[in-house]
């Protein structure tokens, strides 16, 4: 694809690398349509089992590409106000798409982060930065509301209410030692953020296919949960249906072989 470029570090990682180098990977029309199919594929891929995304060049994404915010191909022959919010729509669904996806994703964050692209790691189930990650959600320096692409959900949830609102608010941008510190990433890479993303990533792919596709199913399902007890049962279900897989097993059986050794 013209704006994305995907490929397999190992036979169950896909890695997604939006590819506008010369634009800080801005989101143009092109590029979030590669993303919608790309992630759309990864769905239905069996042999997927954990998504990496990064930006090529010096950045992750620098959010909406502003020498087209509302391109011709978008409209699809509606007229205004139609066409915009048709569009608007469509950014916003990589969100949930990043959210639902069965794999893990895993954002390498490796530069700016700003927007739409804040948004994007945002939606992702882990973020790690590089050293000169940048994070901004710059929507109401736009003369836009602050409130864009699922950031007033996710981001309240990730770094609090009060942290959320200021950030949201002022637009200020937010360097990786205070991401960290935030609780925005969980790591900051000493080296290449894209090896360690890939490490973590093999992690995972070290534990049981149902085990991760339910942990995650089950973290995202109980940010709704309404008390403790609600998401006791989704747990419940999930460890029930978890052993039935035969990966429990195996891994007892592996277990005492340990010991026994």
């Amino acid at each position: 694809m013209a704006n994305l470029h995907v490929t397999r570090p190992r036979p169950d990682v896909v890695l997604i690398t939006l590819d506008r180098p010369d634009k800080l990977n801005a989101l143009s029309y092109g590029l979030v349509e590669d993303l919608h199919r790309t992630l759309d594929d990864v769905k239905a891929d069996n042999e997927c089992r954990v998504v990496v995304l990064t930006g090529a060049g010096r950045g992750f994404c620098s959010g909406l590409d502003l020498t087209e915010p509302f391109p011709e191909e978008a409209k699809d022959g509606l007229e205004f106000p139609r066409s915009s919010m048709r569009w608007q729509e469509r950014i916003a669904e990589l969100t949930t798409k990043l959210a639902h996806l069965r794999q893990p994703v895993i954002a390498a964050v490796n530069g700016p982060a700003y927007g739409g692209g804040f948004a994007l790691a945002l939606a992702s189930d882990i973020r790690i930065a590089s050293a000169d990650a940048r994070f901004c959600t710059q929507f109401i320096k736009l003369g836009l509301g602050g409130c864009d692409i699922g950031v007033s959900y996710t981001l309240p949830r990730i770094v609090g209410a009060g942290q959320a609102f200021d950030l949201i608010l002022t637009a200020r941008t937010v360097d990786a030692p205070e991401a960290l510190g935030l609780g925005l990433v969980s790591r900051i890479s000493d080296g290449a953020v894209l090896d360690d993303a890939l490490a973590i990533a093999e992690t995972l792919c070290g534990f049981g296919r149902f085990g991760v596709e339910s942990t995650k199913q089950v973290l995202w399902a109980n940010l709704e949960a309404s008390s403790l007890e609600a998401a006791l049962q989704v747990e419940n279900r999930s460890q029930i249906l978890a052993s039935t897989s035969g990966e429990l097993r195996e891994a007892a059986a592996a277990f005492a072989n340990r010991k026994k050794g």
